[in-house]
């Protein structure tokens, strides 16, 4: 099973799109455990993840999550698929990262 961690500013807006993403990798047949958490929690949270997302709200931070975890995939959601809370193309991102698709 291949984690995916979601980050953003408190980790409840995020919970939506987890949501969203969760539904639509059942419909893929996909085996993740996927789930969103606060910006504060980086250092715990995003050690056991294979995958790392984080929230247009948070994409400053992008290059410091980059710095603490160099050997994982890691990108920003955009705005868009955010906004909509596109579970399918949050999906799809994180996906392309993996080179799971």
């Amino acid at each position: 099973m291949k984690n995916i961690v979601l980050f953003c500013s408190a980790g409840m807006s995020t919970s939506l799109l987890v949501n969203k993403m969760k539904e639509a990798a059942a419909a893929l047949g996909k085996d993740y455990s996927i789930a969103a958490y606060s910006l504060n929690e980086l250092s715990e949270k995003g050690k056991d993840a294979d995958c790392i997302l984080i929230g247009p709200q948070v994409r400053f931070a992008l290059n410091k999550v980059k710095s603490e975890f160099p050997s994982k995939p890691i990108d920003s959601i955009d705005m868009r698929t955010y906004g909509l809370m596109d579970g399918k193309g949050a999906l799809a991102i994180a996906m392309k990262l993996m080179g799971d698709q």
